[in-house]
């Protein structure tokens, strides 16, 4: 398998060669130069493998570049009932008839990203002790993501961990997952901005090939293929415990990674009928579903929500999805992403393009606090089941737009215990803290706070590299 870069670098790659990078040297993403297909056979032999082997099987249909023996027991080893709470690792949750939920947020650090993110720490170790390298990851985070990076990579050999996330943004659970770190390698920097002005950052950093090279920077975003890669495993494992011939997910969304991932999956042929983009009250991703306008918002237009890790105005996997439904034309994307946003601000697709849109199964819609608050209540007083924000948000628009005949599974993304100050708005009580949590936000903290500039971050680089 090769893999391009979305704005049209000539360069094929393979799996190993883009692993520890982030954008394409054009300042693209990568994609596979095409999706493997999988027929029903496929799909009926993959149906009651443990989570492990299914991750195996597809993930080894993107990756030729290291021996199955290999790839088998690093998934072996990663998805395990100790790492993640039950066999299933990512059980279903019924709710209601034809409405579940994914339980995605039993790993370490209570998030779905964990689920992609132990993967990759494994596949970074393996990759650097094959070749002698080492790598400074540079990432940033609104939340989640930070943390499952961190525990995934604390303590591994060759590696550095710098990731940024906004002063203020981020639940004081969130901060202690990561500020409470010891580790010599993890470095967490806290820019004065929002999530945007930090994932700026990174790209601006990546798009640096010089200062790239000579620090050898990687990512942990989902701009990163093999994280976004990983995703795609649990849309199998959720269509195949539903026991419905078609499905559709509701995914709360930011930065477009996880929705991705399912698009992934769609265009690989599992039988997926709907993608539900759930936005908060940052609804770029709505907009654009709506109308074919993409614009993302500036900082000062970031709107602060209860679902924090989705205040974000400008989605970076985004991008791929724009180049699959022009068709692969990454000259036509270029001139969207380089020239249309740069100069206006925004690009707004022709009506063929935006009719196109369903062909691909997206729909979205909006959830706000007060919405946020009412699914919260209903969801436990009918269910008692408790979900964070952000699950609720995607409960919410699934909700409106499920059709009656439609079987929807809502993808959660992390433990209410995160969210604690809105749980007990809607719920007047603590959220459940797993085991293991108590008192984390008494920590000790260690963070340095830096101004949103990319010459400081690459100083602070460049002195604890």
């Amino acid at each position: 398998m090769k893999y391009l870069s979305t704005r049209g670098d000539p360069t094929e790659r393979s799996f190993c060669d883009i692993l520890l990078e982030g954008l394409a040297p054009d300042g693209g993403l990568y994609l596979p130069a095409h999706y493997p297909q999988v027929d029903a056979a496929m799909l009926a032999r993959w149906r009651d493998l443990p989570y492990a082997d299914l991750a195996f099987e597809i993930l080894s249909l993107y990756i030729d570049d290291i021996p199955a023996a290999d790839l088998r027991a690093l998934c072996r080893r990663t998805y395990t009932a100790a790492a993640f709470g039950s066999d299933a690792i990512v059980p279903r949750v019924p709710l209601e008839p034809g409405l579940s939920l994914l339980a995605l947020s039993n790993g370490p650090t209570l998030a779905f990203k964990d689920i992609a993110m132990q993967l990759l720490g494994g596949l970074f170790e393996y990759e650097l002790a094959r070749t002698g390298r080492t790598l400074n990851i540079l990432g940033a985070t609104s939340g989640d993501t930070g943390s499952a990076a961190e525990h995934a990579m604390r303590g591994k050999q060759g590696i550095n961990v710098f990731m940024l996330s906004p002063k203020g943004r981020m639940s004081p659970f969130q901060q202690a997952q990561m500020f409470s770190l010891q580790d010599a390698n993890i470095h967490n920097l806290v820019i004065d901005g929002v999530f945007d002005d930090c994932q700026d950052i990174v790209k601006a950093v990546s798009n640096d090939l010089d200062f790239k090279r000579t620090w050898h920077i990687g990512t942990v975003n989902s701009i990163n293929w093999a994280r976004l890669l990983a995703q795609v495993v649990y849309y199998f494992a959720g269509y195949f415990s539903s026991g419905a011939a078609r499905v559709s997910f509701a995914v709360p969304s930011g930065n477009f990674g996880n929705i991705c991932a399912g698009h992934i999956a769609r265009m690989m042929g599992l039988p997926i009928d709907r993608l539900v983009c759930a936005t908060n009250e940052n609804d770029v991703l709505d907009e654009f579903f709506r109308t074919g306008r993409y614009r993302p918002r500036s900082s000062s237009e970031t709107h602060e929500t209860s679902s924090p890790s989705m205040d974000i105005s400008k989605a970076s996997n985004f991008e791929r999805f724009v180049f699959d439904l022009l068709g692969r034309d990454a000259a036509r994307l270029r001139r969207l992403f380089e020239h249309d946003l740069r100069e206006h601000g925004a690009f707004e697709l022709p009506r063929e393009d935006v009719e196109r849109i369903a062909d691909f199964g997206f729909v979205s819609g909006v959830s706000s606090h007060a919405d946020r608050l009412a699914t919260i209540r209903d969801t436990w007083g009918r269910t008692q089941t408790m979900v964070d924000t952000h699950t609720a948000d995607g409960l919410k628009v699934g909700r409106a737009l499920r059709r009656a005949d439609e079987t929807m599974i809502v993808l959660e993304t992390a433990q209410p215990a995160k969210f604690a100050q809105t749980l007990r708005e809607a719920l007047g009580r603590e959220p459940d803290r797993p085991p293991g949590f108590e008192g984390i936000e008494a920590l000790p903290k260690r963070c340095t706070e830096l101004a949103a500039d990319v010459h400081a971050v690459k100083q602070y680089l460049q002195q604890h590299a």
